[in-house]
C-alpha cells in the first residue's frame, strides 16, 4: 500500500483510539436468525456464491514451480490446480476421463504426471492425456480429446482464481474493482511462500464463520487472554469496495507510531488489514505473511461448514526456509488459527444451536460493526432479497 495512504489510516486509527470513537454504521439492523438454518436459503446460496461464482483456491505461492498441484473438494467437484511445464497456472476436474474416478487424493505436492489408480490412465500437468494401459485392447480413442475436463482459471495479484463451472468466466477486476486490485497486487501477495494449513470442520453456518471476523466490539471479552493482549477491542478503520471490504484492526504497538516521524510509520506495525473478498474469504497480509481463511457450507446442511485456513510466510531475500524466523512466524499462525477454533468458532457454534431452536427471530449489528451489515446487505442484494433496514437506536419491541 502507497506510503500516504498508511499515513492517513494509522492518523485516523490513532484518533479515533484517543477519542475513544468507533466507525459509526449510522444506526442498527436486525437480522433474521433463520438466515443461518433455512434450507431452501442456503440451497440459492450454494448454488449463487459457490457454484456459479469464481472462488478463490490460494495463493500463488501454493504452486511454487512447474509441476506443482494442489487438490479441493469444497465446491461439490473434486478440482485439481496445477502449475504446468510452462509455469501457467490450470485447473481441472479432478476425474479421470474413463470412468470418473478421482485422479490425484493428495492435498498438495509436485508431479510430472498424473496416473487414475483404477486403470492407470495419465495425464501431463496441461490436463492432456498421454496415456492409455492396452490402447490395442480398449479400442480406437482420440487422445487429444480426451484430457482432463479443463475449469477456468486466473492467476492475478497473487491469487488464484478458478470457476467451478466448465463454462463459467471469470473477470477479477470486475469482482475486486480498481482500487481494490490496486491495493492488493501492492502487498506482493505472489512473493509469498506457503507455510502451512489446517481445516476446521464446524457446526455453524458458513456466514456465521465469515460474521466472527466482523467486528473487534467482543476482542476484550471473548478474546481476553489472546488476541486483546496484543490489540485494541471496539476500534477499526473500514472501508468498502463494492462486494469486498478491507478493516483494519488496530494492534497496540500502534503507540510506536507516534515515537516515529511520519516516514516510518508501517501500517503492519500499527494495524492488521482483513480483507473480506465475496463470498467467503479471509485476507489479512502482515510484514511476516498472510492468513487466507475460507469458509465453505456443506450442501444440505445449513448448520455445518467447513473452514480451511492457509498460512504463509514472506522470505527475506536471502533466509533459508529453515531461517530463524519462520518457526516464528508458523507460531504465529498456528496461535491465529487455534484462537479461531477455540474461541471464535465455538462462539459460532453456539449461536447456530440458538437460531436453530428458532426462539429468537432476530440478532442484532450494532453501530460499531459495519461489516457485518455490509456482509449481510452483500448476501442478500446478491440474490435478490430485500435490504434490511437501517434502525435508530430506539429497536421496536
Amino acid at each position: 500500500m502507497e506510503h500516504a495512504k498508511q499515513v492517513r489510516l494509522i492518523k485516523e486509527m490513532l484518533a479515533r483510539l484517543d477519542a475513544g470513537s468507533n466507525v459509526d454504521a449510522g444506526g442498527l439492523r436486525r437480522n433474521p436468525t433463520s438466515v443461518y438454518v433455512d434450507p431452501d436459503l442456503a440451497g440459492a446460496e450454494w448454488a449463487a456464491f459457490f457454484q456459479d461464482h469464481p472462488q478463490i483456491l490460494g495463493l500463488s505461492g501454493d504452486l511454487p514451480e512447474p509441476g506443482s498441484f494442489l487438490t479441493v473438494d469444497e465446491l461439490g467437484l473434486p478440482i485439481l490446480a496445477t502449475r504446468d511445464g510452462a509455469g501457467e497456472f490450470r485447473a481441472f476436474v479432478n476425474a479421470c476421463r474413463h470412468r470418473g474416478a478421482v485422479v490425484e487424493e493428495r492435498e498438495r505436492g509436485t508431479a510430472r504426471r498424473f496416473t487414475c489408480a483404477f486403470h492407470h490412465w495419465t495425464y501431463d500437468s496441461d490436463g492432456s492425456l498421454v496415456g492409455v494401459t492396452k490402447p490395442d485392447h480398449f479400442g480406437n480413442l482420440d487422445l487429444s480429446c480426451h484430457g482432463l475436463l479443463e475449469l477456468p482459471a486466473v492467476e492475478a495479484h497473487g491469487l488464484l482464481f478458478v470457476h467451478p463451472n466448465p463454462n463459467g468466466a471469470i473477470d477479477v477486476e470486475s469482482m475486486l474493482g480498481h482500487d481494490l486490485a490496486e491495493e492488493l497486487e501492492s502487498w506482493d501477495l505472489g512473493a509469498l511462500e506457503f507455510l502451512g494449513q489446517d481445516r476446521y470442520d464446524v457446526a455453524c453456518n458458513w456466514k456465521l464463520a465469515m460474521d466472527t471476523f466482523g467486528e473487534t466490539y467482543h476482542f476484550p471479552f471473548l478474546h481476553r487472554d489472546t488476541i486483546n493482549l496484543g490489540f485494541h477491542g471496539n476500534v477499526q478503520c473500514y472501508d468498502t469496495f463494492g462486494r469486498n471490504h478491507r478493516m483494519l484492526l488496530c494492534q497496540r504497538a500502534i503507540d510506536e507510531m507516534r515515537l516515529l516521524p511520519e516516514a516510518q510509520w508501517d501500517l503492519t506495525v500499527a494495524t492488521l488489514p482483513a480483507y473480506w473478498l465475496f463470498p467467503n474469504v479471509q485476507l489479512l497480509p502482515s510484514h511476516g505473511g498472510c492468513f487466507l481463511v475460507r469458509a465453505y457450507p456443506i450442501p444440505g446442511d445449513p448448520g455445518r461448514q467447513v473452514s480451511r485456513i492457509t498460512f504463509y510466510l514472506r522470505q527475506g531475500a536471502e533466509s533459508p526456509i529453515d531461517a530463524p524466523g519462520v518457526e516464528e512466524q508458523r507460531s504465529v499462525a498456528e496461535l491465529f488459527a487455534s484462537i479461531i477454533r477455540d474461541e471464535d468458532y465455538v462462539m459460532s457454534a453456539s449461536q447456530q444451536r440458538t437460531a436453530a431452536s428458532g426462539v429468537l427471530e432476530f440478532s442484532t449489528f450494532g453501530r460499531n460493526e459495519p461489516a457485518l451489515h455490509h456482509y449481510h446487505s452483500t448476501y442478500r442484494a446478491a440474490l435478490g432479497l430485500p435490504p434490511l433496514p437501517l434502525l435508530d437506536d430506539h429497536l421496536p419491541r
